[in-house]
């Protein structure tokens, strides 16, 4: 076997494919040193074999892998699809051209199927032969990218990444190693930001099902009336705009992993569905008695105490013990201290290198006021501020004058928004007798407008900063007054 060393070829428009490694498996001397002469006319490097054996000893020794295969399908010591399976064990990333001089639909659709990325008859046609290779080169710059995302994604997703020395954290990365393996069903509790989905991922990545889809929905981003829909899909005409059938997130999950973030704000009917699929894996689309079944891990996330609403009755007992089955609690970051300083400096480096900049670290006063910082947001809030002092630090190191002023600030002001100072120990005021509902209604009423005047009235920021959905802040908003008779989809404003 061996490289004829190809010419120089002029500049091209499809110059990218050009310098490509190819195998030419042919029985016959002469077809194959004409093919391999047509792929080095061409720029390319072409090898050639006779036999099977020889094919599969090729892919196998190479020093250098091929970019793709010509082969023939009646060498004299393999034939057809037992060929290709042969080739396919030697190289499962290489994209196979077939050629045939006895072709057919049935053994073309058979080659396709095992993974053959086109099919030729003989006598081969020039342009055939060259828009093959421009496809199966194509294939095989699709497989390294899948195969370089898949290692990112490995990489960001490994424990080391997810960063905490607290032992609350430790106990956390414990739990993701144990479960991982299985397909038991993972409940998260934790304030907004706490990392959830970071570590719904990662279970993901470690189990079994890491190359199959990871599907991720907010319960509390979508409307009730929708949410059905959007899980299970729906039929053609099931409701008004249902123009076509649409299949829903968890058969787009299916062998795979489906993370459910919110899920305490399911309406009941809702969390009813749930308990069907979780326990019979089984569900029918909207507007279909067709029932389907689904094979998706299904990992679940809380950022109120499931506890409490269940005792409200606001959450279904059965469903709550049949999600319960492993607990992963995410502490608050105002909680874990001493993970402060190791996830800002994480997070400068990760934009230091995004924004290509040389930042070395924070001064004392610095890491003094993030320390001290009670964090709303928790670790996205984190990662939000040290994003924007990378962005906006005149020097090498993160000062106190790059933070924002609200962490900046000396510790008595860097108190949660809205949050009033312990009253003095003398302090005689004397008490007007009223209901607890009604003494906590103003602080609750300064405290969301705070946060909206902070967040630029932004509801979604908002609602995570406080740890609550962005239904409960409307409705919140609502029943304190704070919406305008006019109050649409745009910004909110006062009443009064």
């Amino acid at each position: 076997m061996k490289f004829p060393a190809p010419p120089t070829p002029p500049a091209a428009d499809d110059a990218p494919s050009r310098g490509a490694r190819i195998l030419v498996a042919e029985s016959d001397p002469v077809a194959a040193e004409s093919l391999a002469e047509f792929f080095t006319r061409h720029g390319h490097h072409a090898a050639t074999v006779y036999s099977a054996g020889e094919a599969i000893a090729a892919l196998r020794s190479a020093e250098q892998p091929f970019d793709t295969a010509l082969v023939d399908l009646n060498l004299p010591d393999g034939r057809d699809t037992d060929l290709l399976r042969s080739l396919q064990r030697a190289r499962r990333d290489l994209p196979l051209i077939v050629m045939t001089s006895y072709g057919s639909v049935e053994s073309a659709v058979e080659c396709l199927r095992l993974g053959a990325c086109d099919y030729l008859t003989k006598p081969l046609v020039d342009e055939e032969l060259q828009m093959a290779l421009e496809r199966a080169l194509r294939q095989r710059a699709l497989l390294a990218e899948n195969v370089t995302l898949r290692e990112r994604l490995d990489d960001k997703f490994a424990l080391p990444n997810i960063v905490g020395a607290d032992p609350r954290m430790a106990r956390v990365f414990d739990l993701v190693k144990a479960v991982a393996p299985s397909r038991t069903t993972v409940l998260m509790t934790g304030e907004s930001g706490t990392g959830k989905s970071l570590i719904a991922h990662a279970i993901h990545q470690h189990s079994p099902r890491k190359d199959k889809p990871f599907v991720e929905l907010a319960c509390g981003s979508i409307p009730e009336t929708l949410l059905e829909s959007e899980l299970f899909g729906h039929v053609k005409g099931a409701f008004t705009g249902a123009h076509a059938d649409k299949p829903g997130r968890f058969l787009a999950a299916s062998g795979g992993t489906i993370f459910l973030d919110e899920i305490n704000s399911a309406s009941p009917a809702m969390q009813l569905k749930l308990l069907r699929v979780l326990q019979e894996r089984k569900f029918e689309p909207v507007g279909s008695n067709q029932t389907q079944e689904v094979d998706a891990r299904v990992i679940l996330a809380s950022n109120q105490p499931l506890e409490n609403l269940v005792a409200q009755g606001l959450f279904r007992q059965d469903l709550y013990y049949r999600i319960n089955v492993v607990k992963i609690e995410l502490a608050p970051l105002r909680e874990r201290v001493s993970d402060i300083e190791s996830l800002a400096r994480f997070f400068l480096d990760k934009y230091a290198a995004d924004l290509q900049r040389q930042l070395v670290g924070f001064t004392p006063q610095a890491m003094d006021a993030l320390r001290r910082y009670h964090y709303p947001g928790n670790v996205r809030e984190l990662q939000n501020i040290i994003e924007r002092a990378s962005v906006l630090a005149r020097g090498q190191t993160i000062d106190l004058a790059d933070l924002p002023e609200h962490v900046a600030a000396p510790a008595s002001h860097a108190s949660p928004l809205g949050a009033t100072p312990p009253a003095h120990p003398q302090d005689n005021r004397v008490w007007a007798p009223m209901s607890l509902e009604d003494a906590l209604r103003e602080p609750e009423k300064q405290i969301i407008l705070h946060a909206l005047k902070a967040n630029h009235w932004n509801r979604q920021k908002t609602s995570e900063q406080l740890g609550i959905n962005r239904t409960t802040l409307y409705k919140k908003m609502k029943a304190l007054g704070m919406l305008a008779p006019h109050e649409g989809d745009g910004d909110t404003r006062l009443a009064g």
